[in-house]
């Protein structure tokens, strides 16, 4: 039951480091747990990449046929302990959309759906899949996932931004930026600046450092202590500026092919007209 909970928690997180969290538990104690599975199964449940972990189709195959179990068994613990579990909606999201978009207007969904419950859950950031444990999920997709259903929310539009006092540093002459200007990146966007730079027509210094970052919190919390410049999404960074953690730098803001989408499994939603 170890192994197989911990499987389950490495599938709906794709990180082993995540389920450890969610576990209480070592990532190599989970990752242990789950290669005496694959072992016991004689299959290969994840396929492991340098900073992901994705699911093999046997592995896809088997988390579908244990997650009803292990509602079953939930659903069994919460009878016998004299408990009624009420009604919860599971909505996955990226740990950034949920700080700044989902949390601040829960208290407004909660007001207008009195009695309901909600659960989120917050995977990484490179993360592109749907959660298909999820009720609903938030997604950016370059097109919307044919296999579920998809209702569109926004595009995804990067604003270049920095702290105040680093505001104050930027100088630009003739079109290009001819002060230090070092560059916050995000690593699932190695090359959104040199983007930027083409679309917007600024030029970016011709040697500058970088500071590569793997999730968008702490790209913002980089920027926020003056580290240096960078391209976060418009519709989600409007409190930090609102508050004066950041100000734009430039008003040009990078298009992206990318959108957030909302989406949930075909067999949960209404099929009648």
């Amino acid at each position: 039951m170890r192994a197989l909970r911990a499987f389950r928690a490495a599938a709906r997180r794709s990180s082993f480091r995540q389920a450890a969290d969610d576990l209480f538990l070592t990532a190599s104690a989970v990752s242990h747990q789950i290669k005496q599975l694959e072992e016991a199964l004689a299959i290969r449940l994840f396929t492991r990449h340098p900073r992901s972990l994705e699911l093999t189709e046997a592995g896809r195959a088997f988390a579908d046929e244990l997650e009803p179990v292990f509602e079953e068994l939930d659903l069994i613990v919460e009878r016998h302990a004299g408990k009624t579990a009420p009604p919860a909606l599971r909505v996955s999201v990226q740990p950034f959309f949920a700080s700044e978009l989902l949390v601040p207007r829960l208290s407004a969904f909660l007001t207008d759906n009195p009695g309901s419950s909600i659960r989120v859950d917050t995977t990484d950031d490179e993360s592109r899949n749907p959660d298909r444990s999820a009720d609903v999920s938030i997604r950016l997709f370059s097109s919307p996932p044919s296999e579920q259903v998809a209702d569109r929310l926004f595009s995804l539009r990067l604003l270049p931004v920095g702290s105040p006092g680093f505001y104050d540093t930027v100088k630009v002459v003739a079109g290009r930026i001819t002060s230090a200007f070092p560059l916050i990146v995000h690593d699932v966007r190695p090359k959104a600046w040199q983007h930027w730079a083409r679309s917007s027509g600024i030029r970016l210094p011709r040697r500058t450092p970088t500071i590569q970052l793997n999730s968008m919190i702490s790209v913002a919390r980089a920027a926020e202590q003056g580290l240096g410049a960078a391209l976060m999404p418009a519709q989600l960074c409007a409190a930090w500026i609102e508050s004066g953690a950041l100000t734009p730098l430039f008003d040009h803001e990078l298009e992206s092919k990318e959108a957030y989408y909302l989406t949930s499994n075909r067999d949960d939603c209404d099929t009648g007209p």
